[in-house]
């Protein structure tokens, strides 16, 4: 049976999160462009000189951009590739993503964004659903692309990391070398034959597909995200006003480009507003500090455990990152113990915020310059506020709206939700029906719009039918000084059904035993939250967007 329609999440008739949108601030947002190659031709045309990619030694602008980009559209355009078709790019942080990405757009085919750090069966796995014609890859990752079977792969491109720029930082590159494999087309030397020639014109749509990012499967396998040129535009533009983005800001890519906050925070928003994207290839905590120094970086988010690691790095100094005005994290919830040690070091605030593959990243922000509060009760730190034109809910088992501080699933609906799931049409009803996107999160609204996450809902723990929401037992122990980064999960017990687990990585060795993390605990929580069990290891599995991994400590 279909759900209800809930009604909208109002106190007394009013959307209560509007109260802390700044004075003269506009509720709801129209899209400026048709499409987000639009949006890039713009910012080309108002300033061509101004610098658009930095990346070690090497400065991109906005016409060498275009005619770089022009020149792999062409590329592409040789090869037969037609509008709809899909290009997979499976680069680090290097500009030739961006270039191959706005090259892509000019041919009207879609971005299909690969993990580089992927192998076989993953590879195989997105490869084929997309039914993707053409790979772009780091000379590294070829060989294993060649190995996958079973897809629609004619042609793979390489390219190296050490394009662009000269310095060939051993931190960064270590052995790096050029290597190409036997039959692969190199993306410079196909670049350079194709200089200054214009590919032909292709008719782009609104609701065509811009980007196919995949989801990480956590809840089966990944999906392909249907982000339309509609979508990128929306999101790119919130990410502009609602971080004050503009053409003087440089924005230090930390995030992955190919997750969905790189997409959007760190191509299509900087692209939108005519500023400079900083890139390093991969996050190493000096590197990214020497670099943000360098370039006068004023931008960036990524996921807590960036910040984290430059907090506990006693050689990321506060002069470093004396340049930024706005910072932003996402991709997990934000431990308050590990924000204010980021700002008691820095003098700088971490705002939060969330979104997901399928809200094209921005959801709920908080907004630039306004510190967010901290929920009382379980001590979580606010995810911010519903963005233009975006409504979020939180609702029963059912689909109905529940009510101020009631806990539920967290939907979210507005011009960012993606288009649905590639190829998937029962999942995108099952996901997101009426184009409200149930998010699988669970939080609440306090009386002032405000919104917080509890926690997955697959996360939540039963030990002895009491539910325990291991983001609650993680931020007791990041208030202990010993402990660098901590994740809690559920794990069989013969008498709870199953009981709390807490796997922790420390400051240093021998700062602290599992003994003494465990009473720390148990002074500060209810006596069935606190963890039975507390595992020492040397570093959490992280994606490489930086969100730890409680699935692989689950399999453990």
């Amino acid at each position: 049976m279909e759900p209800p329609v809930s009604a909208e999440p109002t106190v007394g008739g009013e959307k209560v999160w509007l109260r802390q949108y700044a004075a003269g601030e506009p509720s709801e947002m129209t899209n400026e462009f048709a499409t987000a190659l639009d949006m890039v031709t713009a910012s080309v045309q108002a300033a061509p000189d101004a610098v658009a990619i930095r990346y070690f030694d090497a400065v991109i602008d906005y016409r060498e951009l275009d005619r770089l980009s022009d020149a792999f559209a062409v590329a592409l355009q040789e090869r037969g590739v037609t509008h709809g078709d899909r290009i997979a790019l499976v680069l680090q942080n290097i500009p030739q993503f961006l270039i191959a990405v706005v090259g892509i757009w000019k041919a009207g085919a879609v971005v299909v964004p690969i993990n580089p750090m992927y192998r076989g069966r993953e590879l195989q796995a997105v490869l084929a659903d997309s039914g993707a014609r053409l790979v772009v890859c780091l000379e590294s990752v070829a060989q294993e692309v060649h190995r996958v079977e079973g897809t629609a792969v004619e042609e793979v491109i390489t390219t190296s990391e050490l394009d662009f720029q000269s310095r060939g930082d051993e931190r960064i590159f270590g052995g790096s070398r050029r290597r190409r494999y036997e039959g692969d087309a190199d993306l410079l030397e196909l670049l350079g034959g194709l200089d200054g020639r214009t590919p032909e014109p292709v008719a782009l749509r609104p609701g065509d597909i811009a980007y196919l990012p995949y989801t990480s499967g956590t809840t089966g396998p990944p999906k392909g995200s249907m982000s339309t040129h509609a979508n990128v535009v929306f999101a790119a533009q919130v990410y502009r006003d609602w971080t004050h983005l503009d053409a003087s800001t440089r924005y230090f890519a930390v995030a992955p480009l190919f997750h969905i906050t790189g997409l959007i925070a760190n191509i299509a928003a900087p692209l939108l507003a005519g500023g400079s994207v900083i890139l390093t290839c991969r996050f190493q905590p000096s590197v990214a500090a020497e670099a943000i120094a360098e370039h006068q970086a004023t931008a960036t988010i990524g996921a807590i455990t960036v910040f984290i690691a430059w907090t506990n790095d006693d050689g990321v100094t506060p002069d470093q990152l004396a340049s930024m005005t706005s910072i932003y994290s996402g991709g997990a919830a934000i431990p308050a113990a590990a924000l204010e040690a980021f700002r008691a070091k820095f003098g700088h605030y971490v705002h939060n915020g969330y979104g997901l593959t399928e809200t094209n990243s921005p959801a709920i922000v908080v907004p630039s310059g306004v510190t967010a509060p901290v929920d009382r009760g379980s001590g979580a730190v606010s995810i911010g506020v519903p963005v233009y034109s975006t409504t979020a809910e939180i609702v029963d088992d059912d689909g109905a709206s529940l009510g101020v501080g009631e806990v539920g699933e967290i939907v979210i609906s507005g011009p960012q939700v993606s288009a649905g799931y590639w190829r998937k049409p029962e999942e995108t009803e099952h996901a997101m029906p009426g184009g409200r996107f149930h998010t699988g999160d669970v939080g609440f609204m306090d009386a002032d719009g405000w919104f917080y996450v509890v926690d997955r809902k697959k996360d939540q723990i039963n030990a002895s039918g009491f539910k325990v929401w291991p983001r609650e037992v993680e931020d007791v122990l990041y208030e202990h000084p010993a402990v660098r980064e901590a994740a809690v999960v559920g794990v069989l017990d013969p008498y709870r059904g199953e009981t709390v687990k807490a796997v922790v990585s420390l400051k240093r060795a021998g700062a602290a035993t599992a003994e003494e993390l465990t009473a720390f605990c148990k002074e500060r929580l209810a006596a069935y939250k606190y963890p039975r069990i507390v595992e020492i290891i040397e570093d959490l599995p992280k994606t490489v967007s930086g969100k730890i991994l409680r699935r692989e400590l689950r399999d453990r």
